[in-house]
């Protein structure tokens, strides 16, 4: 199940949906880092290894999986190996070590100690729902989501996606929702939310475990604030914080619609992952569909 949530809107899904595609992405797999390596970044299978396969298909949807791997070597630990190498060379030749000597000396530094560093790995989920036309990733920053999506490009020559583009500005209707204490139908606003002042982008305030009817957001909203985040309850199904680029964070999933989703007594591990990656896509699908409606998002031309 995704935790936090960020989509796109993909012009032509069939265009990613080929035959070739576990093909393409087996080409771009990932593989530890070489000895000297700072970094290494590819597609693994969403199952794990024992399974193989890098594209994992239910309801329309394509589960992909990005892993990065990165040698922790901090540029402190460098610094210091670098100093005592050029006081070493100083001291034995007698003689200062110039500007261009010592980034010759500090890329020698690298090169001895990459291969002893250790090694960090994370792992980057999506997937490509062909139904909702729209590219689906697990990412909490921009910088994440745009990391999978410039593989996944690479990987493919070309993808033609964007993020939501609202026909309506999100904090002005996430402010509406507050002040006026109406919501669309299925939505229900939580006890969090954060609220900016528009003439000063600095000024932000987050207010968690509050009633947001209450006089103190009120305040907050007549001194000329913005909602650009809020917690939503959707449908009973689905909590999430909403921010104003429409992505999502803080995911989860009722309980309830967890358990109607996979059988108790569902041991096999496969089956169990199939069953939860089904029911997520169809719920993120309808949401999904829910905020186009809502935002008046654009669709791709």
């Amino acid at each position: 199940m995704f935790k936090n949530v960020r989509f796109f809107g993909l012009k032509d899904p069939s265009a990613v949906a080929t035959d070739a595609l576990e093909g393409q992405l087996a080409a771009r797999r990932f593989r530890p880092c070489g000895p000297v390596e700072t970094a290494s970044f590819g597609w693994y299978p969403p199952l794990g290894d024992q399974a193989g396969a890098l594209v994992h298909a239910a309801n329309g949807c394509l589960l992909l999986c990005a892993r990065r791997q990165e040698r922790l070597l901090p540029s402190s630990v460098v610094a210091e190996a670098l100093d005592e190498r050029v006081a070493e060379l100083e001291d034995r030749e007698v003689r200062s070590v110039g500007r261009a000597e010592r980034r010759g000396l500090r890329e020698e530094v690298l090169i001895d100690m990459l291969p002893r560093a250790f090694t960090r790995s994370r792992q980057i989920c999506a997937y490509v729902d062909t139904v909702a036309g729209a590219l689906v990733v697990d990412a909490a920053s921009d910088k994440v989501a745009e990391d999978l999506v410039g593989l996944l490009r690479e990987t493919l020559g070309s993808l033609p996606v964007r993020p939501p583009r609202p026909g309506r500005p999100a904090a002005a209707l996430m402010t509406r929702w507050v002040t006026d204490g109406e919501t669309p139908e299925g939505i229900a606003l939580g006890d969090e939310c954060a609220l900016r002042d528009t003439q000063d982008e600095r000024s932000t305030v987050h207010c968690r475990g509050h009633d947001l009817a209450g006089e103190e957001i009120f305040t907050h909203l007549r001194s000329g604030k913005q909602v650009v985040k809020v917690a939503v309850d959707w449908q009973d199904r689905l909590s999430f914080l909403l921010q104003e680029d429409l992505s999502l964070k803080r995911l989860r999933f009722s309980d309830a619609l967890i358990e109607a989703a996979v059988e108790p007594d569902l041991e096999d591990e496969a089956a169990r992952f199939d069953a939860q990656f089904a029911i997520m896509a169809l719920e993120l699908r309808a949401l999904f569909e829910c905020l186009r409606s809502v935002f008046e998002i654009a669709g791709e031309d």
